[in-house]
């Protein structure tokens, strides 16, 4: 996949057909999207093109409210690279940008420069200044400008529809378990391990203390996790929180790594959320601690035992 990440670099290309989101989450509803865009390209003899902006418009527009995203930006695009798409045209979404009208958008950007020959959209996408590029709008300058438009209607799993909103609350709520469904993957995120209070190893449980620019973090708790550390994939359990037994205040991920010896100080790991054990509370001393990880690390060992991760390479290798 050739990403291109300046308004001035993008050209011309080959019979394109166009999808334009936000995409965060890459979830099962932008999975279909995809599918459509590649299936539509290869009719034509053409190129799959995913537009996307950085930074997530609702992150520029000051009426806005404040959102954190599923996936960082380097996820996104590994993600998308991975569903088969050919283009990833990244533009920098600015104030300036922002005051583009969406038939601007559309025949400067899309018709001019790109070449656009096919727009696939989701049922409920809008763009351009105060979202007027509507699916009526774009079926008008399909039919001036050329391009057909193709509309993805609402995908769910019976239950709920696939937005990255749901995703979204799912996460925010602890339904680590239930957003494999509509994620189409377990949820997961990337850090560093750094230096934290050194409680765990005297408590009999050391702990790594992973810092990480994920902005979504599930709710404060214990959870059955899988860790990667380089090529190996250990059990574990994570607690999220601020560590109320010893009155901390700032909200820290340690992960007791199952079967792991070793100084993973400075090293970058991946953890991946498989259930939600509990919430986090404030124990009456160091020794009913101790007990309750002991039983928690129990409960996560017998999760654990047979469960296994869903991963973007698999569950996107099968499209």
């Amino acid at each position: 996949m050739e990403i291109i990440r300046k308004l001035s670099d993008i050209r011309k290309l080959e019979n394109p057909v166009v999808t334009i989101g936000n995409f965060d989450g890459v979830h099962m509803g932008h999975r279909q999207i995809f599918r459509m865009l590649k299936e539509a390209a290869a009719e034509i003899g053409g190129v799959s093109v995913v537009i996307t902006f950085d930074p997530h418009p609702l992150k520029v527009l000051r009426s806005a409210k404040k959102l954190r995203l599923i996936n960082t930006p380097e996820e996104k695009e590994q993600l998308i690279e991975a569903s088969g798409i050919d283009y990833l045209i990244v533009i920098p979404f600015t104030d300036e940008f922002a005051a583009l009208t969406a038939t601007e958008f559309v025949r400067d950007i899309l018709v001019e420069i790109v070449g656009i020959k096919k727009l696939v959209i989701g049922y409920d996408y809008a763009f351009g200044r105060n979202r007027e590029g509507n699916i009526g709008l774009l079926r008008l300058l399909g039919d001036e400008y050329g391009f057909s438009v193709d509309v993805l209607e609402p995908i769910w799993d019976g239950k709920t529809i696939f937005s990255s909103t749901n995703i979204r609350k799912m996460i925010v709520d602890g339904k680590i378990r239930e957003v494999v469904a509509s994620l189409g993957r377990h949820f997961s995120l990337e850090g560093k391990v750094v230096h934290g209070h050194h409680r765990g190893k005297v408590l009999g449980f050391p702990t790594a203390n992973v810092e990480t620019d994920k902005e979504l973090i599930p709710k404060n708790g214990v959870y059955a996790v899988k860790v990667r550390i380089a090529q190996e994939l250990y059990d574990g359990a994570c607690n999220i929180g601020p560590n109320p037994t010893f009155g901390d205040e700032a909200i820290a991920i340690e992960v007791f790594i199952f079967e792991f010896a070793g100084d993973l100080y400075g090293e970058e790991l991946r953890v991946y959320f498989i259930d939600r054990i509990r919430d986090e509370r404030k124990f009456p001393d160091a020794a009913a601690l101790q007990m309750a990880i002991a039983s928690d690390v129990a409960k996560c060992r017998e999760i654990l035992r047979d469960a296994s991760i869903i991963e973007y390479h698999e569950y996107l290798g099968k499209d």
